[in-house]
């Protein structure tokens, strides 16, 4: 349904996405959720079977992908996500009873500026937002980087310097690697970035500060902090349109229990917190936190971290971003994945995953090269060639093409890649609490009197409160009942609204050898009781049981003398 060997931009993405619904109108709607800064809308694909129900009457998972420029490779996967689901359905019964009573919302691309002009001719490589962060001006000086020679690529320039960092390997002479500390006496180059320096002064080359300096990961609420403490973060929280069109879209579909976003590159499955250590999360959350990562690992073949503790970019600093949101604000679990792993792809093991960007052994290079010269077929690694640049001189450009092997895949293993994460998202999805129709009892008082028991369960794996989080966070209420009086009919006792509790799942189950009993063994159900007076007329009741996330169940209660 869906092109897997390219990117696609996003007249050609909007397309596909009218097509894929057009073709199964009972189990896919589009419709945009905003608009990014230049005017495009942001598309929502909602996945649901609409015969059995809305979608926001039903427990729901989210899917976003693409907030960051370059990483396209999330767009690829959240389309292999929307292929498998509308294909699978009726053909396998995980996804059939997924989307007969579950909703799926995927955002494809949430940022399309700026994947726009990854994919341009002449590409631009920026790290979100296309709207001119902190100043709307250009850079004084410096090397702005580009694709000077107009070949659709932006890759290393290397410039001859007797007390540069960077010499070539003794025996693989493409491959640049680091001058020992106390060497001196050989041939030595500075390595950039390929791009225009703009007022070269001859002597002093700094890096110019990108003009679009926006990270829309940072401007979500949890946490935010200014410019000063965190680089990109926008003027204030959700001050960019397309992180307020996520924020606003998901607190008004109460309905969403957790969340996955699609992001590159690392091949790892990212859990909070962000910002703190596990001993703050509530235990029962860390457990089911577990659970979903060990099926991740499973699945996907990644392995699942959390960030605090194995992923941050700095000993010293933290992140935030829309996970640390969705967990932390509104308690719903949240995952970010890091799609792709040249290191692993190349047999690299045993690295730590931030820390290998700073250092590694030049023996991985060598790995990854030889690995890119067999797969890439000449696009991944290009070897150096001379260049006349306008602001420089003569300068060699070449080195690691980043966007096809580091970023992204490369174009052959994007399916590959893409196909690893959606049965891991059906297994997340269906986890979610499921409010059902268990029993109800009518009886006959006398007098026209009736008594009506109205029992619900809830058959999901998680909580009708989805975590211990949301329960601090006062996020959602317990299960709502509501009796519907015909004409003839009187409430003599309890309320035509009820606040029911919460309702356990079958999460954090001790085993049977454990010595802590449960304190309910029927935690999962609640039952609602009226008294009602009813004419002869009146020969049944309408009653219904909703909750936030748990979703909503009818049942008509037949009155019998």
């Amino acid at each position: 349904m869906f092109p897997y060997d390219r990117f696609v931009k996003y007249e050609e993405l909007t397309a596909l996405l009218r097509g894929a619904v057009a073709k199964f109108p009972k189990l896919a709607k589009l419709a945009p959720i905003g608009e990014s800064y230049e005017g495009r809308p942001v598309w929502c694909v909602t996945l649901t079977n609409f015969d059995t129900g809305n979608d926001t009457d039903k427990p729901a998972f989210y899917v976003d992908a693409n907030i960051h420029a370059t990483e396209l490779s999330g767009s690829v996967a959240a389309l292999k996500l929307i292929d498998v689901l509308l294909n699978g359905y009726g053909k396998r019964d995980d996804i059939t009873r997924l989307l007969d009573t579950r909703t799926v919302y995927v955002l494809p691309r949430v940022n399309p500026d700026g994947a726009e002009w990854a994919m341009a001719d002449k590409p631009k490589y920026i790290r979100s937002s296309t709207r001119p962060y902190p100043y709307n001006e250009d850079a004084i000086e410096g090397l702005e980087v580009e694709d000077i020679d107009g070949d659709g690529r932006i890759l290393m320039m290397r410039i001859k310097d007797p007390n540069g960092p960077w010499k070539k390997h003794p025996t693989e002479h493409r491959l640049m690697v680091r001058r020992d500390p106390v060497e001196s006496g050989g041939e030595y180059y500075r390595i950039v970035s390929e791009g225009r320096v703009k007022n070269f002064d001859g002597f002093n080359l700094p890096v110019a500060r990108v003009k679009q300096g926006l990270d829309l990961n940072r401007n979500f609420p949890e946490e935010w902090r200014p410019e000063s403490k965190q680089f990109g973060a926008g003027d204030f929280p959700t001050s960019e349109p397309e992180v307020r069109n996520c924020v606003e879209f998901i607190n008004k579909h109460r309905n969403i229990c957790g969340g996955t976003f699609f992001h590159t590159w690392s091949g790892v499955l990212l859990r909070p917190f962000g910002t703190k250590a596990d001993d703050e999360m509530p235990p029962e959350d860390l457990w089911v936190f577990n659970t979903v990562g060990k099926k991740g690992e499973e699945l996907t073949g990644y392995p699942a971290i959390s960030v605090f503790h194995e992923f941050k970019y700095h000993p010293k600093e933290v992140i935030t971003g829309t996970q640390d949101w969705l967990y932390t604000e509104l308690g719903s679990y949240a995952w970010v994945v890091e799609i792709w792993c040249p290191m692993r792809e190349a047999g690299i093991t045993g690295y730590k995953y931030i820390d290998w960007f700073r250092d590694h052994p030049v023996e991985d290079d060598l790995k990854l090269l030889k690995w890119t010269d067999e797969t890439h077929k000449g696009k991944g690694y290009v070897d150096w060639y001379e260049y006349d640049h306008p602001d420089l001189g003569k300068v060699e450009l070449g080195g690691w093409n980043r966007f096809h092997t580091f970023s992204n895949p490369p174009p052959h293993l994007l399916e590959k890649e893409a196909s690893k994460f959606h049965d891991w998202i059906i297994f997340q999805a269906l986890m979610s609490p499921k409010l059902e129709h268990h029993s109800t009892q009518v009886t006959s008082l006398g007098n026209d009197l009736w008594k009506i028991e109205f029992g619900v369960e809830n058959t999901g794996y998680l909580p009708t409160y989805v975590s211990k989080t949301t329960l601090d966070k006062k996020y959602t209420r317990g299960v709502i009942a509501e009796i519907e009086l015909p004409e003839g009919a009187t409430l003599v006792e309890g309320k035509q609204r009820i606040e029911g509790p919460q309702l356990e799942g079958r999460n954090n189950v001790h085993t049977l050898v454990s010595f802590f009993p449960g304190a309910n063994a029927t935690q999962d159900r609640c039952r609602f009781t009226w008294i009602v007076r009813c004419d002869s007329s009146v020969t049944s009741i309408q009653l219904t049981a909703s909750q936030d996330r748990a979703g909503r169940v009818s049942h008509r209660a037949q009155l019998h003398a």
